[in-house]
């Protein structure tokens, strides 16, 4: 019989797949209806336009797919933890977007660390070049074009997945660079008995294969999830300890999936050769 920790990790496993599902829906259908807009433009003055938005913290499709996860009440609203982290540095988020993945200009040979200095703390990465030379390529093109500044991580998970989630300039869970790369390093030898394990940091996708984009999580504690994510980089001993802080800080909703309390806002990256 499956016991009720493993149905409880099965059904987080679940809502994570059919979160990353919805934005690919969400996406398609921006794509669709700002076709229509354009066309529409050319005979007609429209007067304005309602802008779709999704992402995958608005998690009210899962409350009614999911009947085993039980809706707080209320009067049973989560008590909110202090926030452990500074103040975001001065500026905002560029707006930024691409219609192509850049051209290779990374050496595949050599080594390259990637820094995310948060309000919470400085996090350092070792990027797997030569296993996943089109995502750490992207992430030195986006760092040095400043994509990432000011961006806040905008999911925590803290039940069945322990994640957080980075890397989208809305803030909403649907940004992205405007391209997609394709999926690598699927086989990595960290990644055993489906387990993503403490210290990885691996792309987000919307479910389908070929379809991340700057969007990224990282993992502070050994997490099931089908080898379906780019891992990328190893976080380092610093970076795990702001990670547990940011995690121990706890979500929003209560119920382990949703927007951290501390304010995880990334205010510079950088990618550096070794």
């Amino acid at each position: 019989m499956v016991s009720q920790e493993q149905r409880r990790r099965q059904l987080a496993r679940e809502k994570f797949l059919r979160q990353q599902q919805r934005r690919t829906s969400a996406r398609r259908r921006a794509r669709m209806r700002n076709s229509v807009i354009a066309s529409v433009l050319g005979v007609v003055v429209i007067g304005s336009v309602a802008l779709y938005t999704t992402g995958v913290l608005k998690n009210n499709d899962d409350k009614a797919n999911a009947g085993s996860e039980p809706t707080p009440s209320a009067s049973a609203s989560p008590s909110k933890a202090p926030d452990p982290c500074a103040k975001p540095a001065a500026g905002s988020v560029k707006k930024l977007s691409w219609k192509n993945e850049p051209a290779m200009s990374i050496d595949t040979s050599a080594g390259y660390t990637m820094k995310l200095a948060t309000t919470c703390g400085d996090i350092g990465i070792a990027l797997k070049t030569s296993a996943a030379p089109h995502t750490v390529n992207s992430f030195d093109f986006l760092a040095a074009k400043g994509f990432f500044d000011h961006t806040k991580c905008h999911r925590l998970t803290t039940n069945g997945i322990y994640v957080l989630q980075c890397g989208d300039p809305t803030g909403t869970g649907s940004g992205g660079p405007g391209y997609t790369i394709p999926d690598e390093n699927l086989k990595d030898k960290s990644l055993k008995g489906g387990v993503y394990p403490a210290g990885t940091v691996a792309m987000a996708n919307t479910g389908q294969k070929h379809t991340g984009g700057s969007q990224f999580f990282l993992v502070y504690q050994d997490s099931q999830l089908p080898p379906s994510y780019t891992p990328f980089g190893t976080i380092d001993a610093a970076g795990m300890k702001v990670l547990k802080k940011i995690a121990a800080a706890g979500e929003s909703t209560g119920q382990g999936d949703g927007a951290p309390n501390a304010t995880v806002v990334i205010n510079k990256a950088t990618v550096t050769k070794s």
